[in-house]
């Protein structure tokens, strides 16, 4: 049974324990002008040429080799998992099999979505760039998260610069969008059933949760993460492409409705949150069009 809901200013309405949030803005005002350069982002690593993606090979993005992985929470295990987490009335987890796919190794950032706002005139709402480049894009929707995916697919398949490999895999039919909670998950738990991505006891160490603010992405080293995959738990919540709906999880869901105004699962927590929600299971609701300071994205490269 959820707890009683708390209304926030913005008409926004949270449920504590599925965390469902719903939420209802006006007009977009005009784009804000960013408070930071963007040498910033360039200096921790990310490529001013490709549009200030990580400067790697893959450019951050992170292949998650293909195979089952447990979904879901078991309460045995896991005193802090939530109903909604439960695979079903007869079952605590399921086994979900996926194929390989990568997913972005960090958040996106703002100076990579300043970047999509600067090439197409994308209308945001205020203040959205007023954080340091190298820092979580948030304060977006599940609709402009959707826009940025796409239009980072069209200019990786046209530029002479993308990498060989990652260029292959675009000319085969592979998409960039907004990974399924499934791909998200895999990639926070790795094979195991580990409650956060290093293992099962939270650490102040490993990632950006209780805090008053977000960090620049990858603030955390996490050795012990599966795929070295950045921030999957805290900084902020991650939007994903999955309706959001009870266990089990279909996958066929994911390729309806994608324009649809329905609540979307997000994923892994928020700075702000405390340890039980920046759990590995942990699923959230998010209404298309709700924009919030604790509300992110990453970017999934997959077969759909």
């Amino acid at each position: 049974m959820l707890n009683s809901a708390s209304v926030k200013p913005g008409r926004c309405r949270i449920t504590v324990l599925a965390m469902l949030l719903s939420c209802s803005f006006g007009a977009m005002p005009l784009n804000a002008q960013p408070s930071t350069t963007d040498r910033m982002a360039e200096t921790q690593g990310f490529k001013a040429s490709a549009w200030y993606l990580p400067d790697d090979e893959m450019l951050g993005f992170v292949k998650i080799p293909a195979g089952t992985f447990a979904m879901g929470s078991d309460p045995a295990a896991d005193e802090m998992a939530f109903e909604n987490e439960r695979w079903s009335a007869e079952r605590r987890q399921g086994r979900v099999e996926l194929a390989d796919y990568y997913i972005g190794g960090f958040e996106v950032t703002v100076a990579q979505f300043k970047a999509f706002v600067e090439a197409t005139g994308y209308q945001i709402h205020t203040g959205t760039l007023n954080s340091p480049g190298n820092h979580p894009i948030a304060s977006v929707s599940w609709t402009d998260a959707l826009a940025y995916t796409r239009w980072l697919e069209r200019m990786l398949k046209d530029s002479t610069e993308t990498p060989a490999e990652l260029r292959q895999l675009l000319q085969q039919g592979w998409r960039i969008t907004l990974p399924s909670e499934a791909e998200w998950e895999k990639a926070a738990r790795g094979f195991g059933s580990r409650i956060y991505p290093w293992g099962n006891q939270p650490r102040r160490d490993r990632a950006n949760y209780e805090s008053l603010a977000p960090l620049p992405v990858g603030s955390f080293e996490c050795p012990e993460c599966a795929y070295g995959v950045a921030d999957m738990s805290g900084n902020v919540w991650e939007l994903t492409r999955s309706p959001y709906a009870a266990y089990p999880f279909d996958p066929s869901d994911d390729r309806r409705n994608l324009d649809g105004d329905a609540l979307w699962v997000m994923r892994g927590g928020s700075f702000e949150d405390p340890a039980n929600l920046v759990r590995s299971g942990v699923r959230g609701g998010v209404d298309p069009g709700a924009r919030r300071p604790t509300i992110g994205f990453r970017v999934v490269l997959s077969r759909l």
